[in-house]
């Protein structure tokens, strides 16, 4: 077992109640009216709700068995906010269906393939895999968090549910992580399910926003795809110094909370509440 050092107190972890309204009135294409960017975020909400049902089940496994009170009460939290952002996904992603998208086809292969790999993994490694998952959705949402403008461009509909989402992400990143290590704790194969799962989601990524793109016939937009690269790989883009928070995962002594600026996510909240026009830091 690699041991790892906790950098200071694990963020609270508190479950929000959202009840986002996805009405027909929200355009299909919510970000800056940009087909393929749009539909980047939609291909990575199609992938949301079965995802995290797949890491909910994998750390209940081990609930029962988790000697640290302080964990067992942030796995509690970390759960009902995972079960919180799924239900809100599955709004979004069902708007998108009724505005003609294959959302619907994509998340049955999705759920189909994560069943799958539930049941032929072993549990330590399904957790590994969860541990994986739960670093990218960390890494982009500290992203998003530090660098508000990246959704800015988001119908003010819809860029509630994507910052409450983050915000969430980044309080919880180290609830898996810190069940693996007190139940698995196994350096090597924690690096090789990362290595196994970047594969999977790149591979994902290309081939559901390469469908939502043909099916929207929007494959020949050259300016839209240009943009969304640009997005996604440009100067102060999503995807700009993720390369090192990703390689960081890799180290024996890593730690998902190391680097952690809770000031992101003060700041999170105070403009989620604005947007709302009410306070959210509730229960």
């Amino acid at each position: 077992m690699t041991a790892t050092t906790r950098p200071g107190g694990m963020p609270a972890i508190q479950p929000r109640r959202m009840d986002f309204v996805f009405d027909d009135a929200i355009p299909c294409y919510w970000f800056d009216g940009e087909p393929c960017m749009t539909l980047l975020f939609t291909a990575l909400s199609s992938s949301f709700p079965d995802g995290e049902r797949f890491i909910m089940k994998a750390v209940r496994h081990y609930q029962g068995r988790i000697v640290d009170p302080g964990l067992q009460a942030a796995l509690r939290g970390f759960i009902d906010q995972e079960a919180r952002h799924g239900r809100q996904h599955e709004g979004l992603n069902a708007l998108m269906a009724r505005k003609g998208l294959p959302v619907r086809q994509m998340t049955a292969f999705i759920r189909h393939y994560l069943e799958t790999q539930y049941r032929l993994y072993p549990p330590a490694m399904r957790l590994a895999k969860a541990c994986a998952l739960e670093h990218f959705t960390a890494l982009f949402a500290d992203r998003i968090l530090g660098h508000p403008a990246l959704i800015d461009g988001f119908d003010t509909r819809m860029r509630p549910l994507w910052l409450w989402h983050a915000i969430e992400e980044s309080e919880h990143k180290s609830v898996v992580f810190e069940v693996y290590q007190e139940r698995v704790g196994s350096y090597w194969l924690r690096a090789s399910t990362m290595m196994l799962t970047t594969l999977e989601f790149a591979a994902f990524m290309v081939v559901q926003q390469l469908q939502l793109v043909v099916a929207a016939g929007e494959l020949g937009n050259i300016r839209s795809l240009a943009r969304a690269v640009r997005y996604l790989v440009g100067r102060e883009g999503l995807l700009e110094g993720l390369g090192a928070g990703y390689l960081a995962y890799y180290r024996r002594d890593f730690h998902p909370l190391q680097g952690d600026l809770p000031q992101y996510r003060e700041q999170g909240l105070r403009r989620l509440g604005q947007l709302l026009g009410r306070p959210v830091d509730v229960v």
